[in-house]
C-alpha cells in the first residue's frame, strides 16, 4: 500500500513538473511568435522592462500584447478542461462536454443580442455571463430532484441532459433569429463571437479567481468522484454525500463555462478532448487527472491561439476555427483507440 502511494506521488510529481515546464515554454513561444518575431536573446531585457512598468523597446511593446492575450487564452482553455472533466463526471458520460447543457447557448443569446444593440465592451461581457448563469439557473430548477437525489441513476442523469438539449435548442433558434435579423455592419463580430475569438481579450482578475477556486474545489472532492465513477450505486452507502456532490459539479462546472465563454465565445472541443487524452496518459484517477486536464487544457488553448494568429499574419483566424480543426481528428482516433 505505502509503495502504491509513492509510485502515485511520483507520477504525479512528474506530470505536473512536465505540464508546468511545457506551460512556461509554450508561453514564451506564444510571446516570441507573431507577424513581427521577437528573437529569443531580447526576451529576457523585455520583460526586465514590463516588470519595472516600462515598454521603451518594440519588443517590450508587442511581448506586452501578446503575453496578455496568451494568459487569457491559457485561463480560458483551463477553465473549459477543467468543465469537461467535471462535467464528464457528473453525467458518468465521456463524451460530455462543457456546453452539452446549453450553457454556452445562452451566453452566446446574451453576447449576440448585446451586439445587436451596439452595447460597450464590457456590456457584451456582462450579457453573457447573465445568459449563461440564467439557463443554469433554469436547469437546476427544472432538475433539481434529480441533482438532489442520492443515487447516481441513470434516470435523472437522461433527464437532466434531455433539458439541457431543449435549453440549447430554444436558445440556439433566438440565435438564428438575431443572426438573420443583423445588419451586415454588425454580423461579423457576432459570428466571430459564435465560434469563439481572443483578438480582442484583456487580462482580467475574475477569470482567474473562478479558475482558481474551482481547481482548489475539484480537487477536494477528487476521492469522492473517485468513489462515485468506481462504484456509483453503493456511493452513498460508502460515505460520499451523492447530491451534494452532484450540484457541486453541476454549480461549479456551470461557473467555469460561463466564465470561459465570457471571455473568449464558444470555443469547441478544448473541454472535451483534452480530458480525453489526458486520461489516456495519466489515468482515471481524478487526484492527478483534475490538475493534469486544467494545465493541458489552458496550454493547448495557448498554443492554438498563437496558431490562429500567425499561421495567414497579419490576418488573424478565430482560435474556434483552429481548436476544430485540430479537436475533430483527434476526437475521432481517442474513440479509435477507446473502442479497441
Amino acid at each position: 500500500m505505502h509503495s502504491f502511494s509513492r509510485n502515485l506521488r511520483q507520477r504525479a510529481v512528474i506530470t505536473f513538473t512536465g505540464l508546468v515546464l511545457f506551460a512556461f515554454a509554450s508561453l514564451i513561444f506564444s510571446g516570441m511568435t507573431g507577424s513581427v518575431s521577437i528573437p529569443i536573446s531580447d526576451i529576457p531585457a523585455a520583460l526586465n522592462e514590463l516588470l519595472h512598468g516600462q515598454q521603451s523597446t518594440l519588443a517590450a511593446t508587442l511581448l506586452d500584447l501578446r503575453l496578455s492575450r496568451a494568459v487569457s487564452a491559457f485561463a480560458t482553455g483551463a477553465a473549459l478542461s477543467l468543465a469537461g472533466v467535471m462535467m464528464q463526471a457528473l453525467l458518468r458520460n465521456p463524451l460530455a462536454d462543457p456546453y452539452v447543457l446549453g450553457i454556452s447557448a445562452g451566453a452566446s443569446v446574451g453576447a449576440l443580442a448585446a451586439l445587436l444593440f451596439m452595447c460597450a465592451a464590457w456590456m457584451v461581457d456582462a450579457a453573457a455571463f447573465v445568459g449563461a448563469v440564467t439557463v443554469a439557473m433554469m436547469l437546476y430548477l427544472l432538475a433539481k430532484r434529480d441533482l438532489r437525489s442520492g443515487t447516481a441513476a441513470e434516470g435523472g442523469t437522461a433527464l437532466l441532459l434531455l433539458t439541457g438539449a431543449i435549453m440549447s435548442s430554444a436558445c440556439m433558434a433566438l440565435v438564428t433569429l438575431m443572426l438573420s435579423v443583423a445588419p451586415e455592419s454588425r454580423l461579423r463580430s457576432m459570428v466571430f463571437w459564435m465560434i469563439g475569438d481572443l483578438s480582442g481579450t484583456q487580462v482580467r482578475v475574475m477569470p482567474w479567481v473562478v479558475l482558481i477556486a474551482a481547481l482548489a474545489y475539484a480537487l477536494r472532492i477528487a476521492r469522492s468522484i473517485n468513489v462515485m465513477a468506481l462504484h456509483a450505486e453503493a456511493a452513498a452507502t460508502l460515505g460520499i454525500r451523492v447530491g451534494a456532490l452532484r450540484k457541486g459539479l453541476f454549480f461549479v462546472s456551470g461557473l467555469l463555462t460561463a466564465s470561459a465563454v465570457t471571455s473568449a465565445g464558444s470555443i469547441g472541443f478544448v473541454g472535451l478532448i483534452v480530458p480525453h487524452a489526458c486520461r489516456f496518459a495519466v489515468g482515471p484517477d481524478h487526484r492527478i487527472l483534475i490538475p493534469a486536464a486544467t494545465l493541458a487544457g489552458g496550454t493547448f488553448l495557448l498554443l492554438a491561439d498563437t496558431l490562429a494568429r500567425t499561421v495567414i499574419a497579419p490576418t488573424q483566424l478565430p482560435v474556434g476555427v483552429v481548436t476544430a480543426l485540430i479537436g475533430a481528428p483527434v476526437f475521432l482516433y481517442q474513440l479509435h483507440r477507446l473502442r479497441k
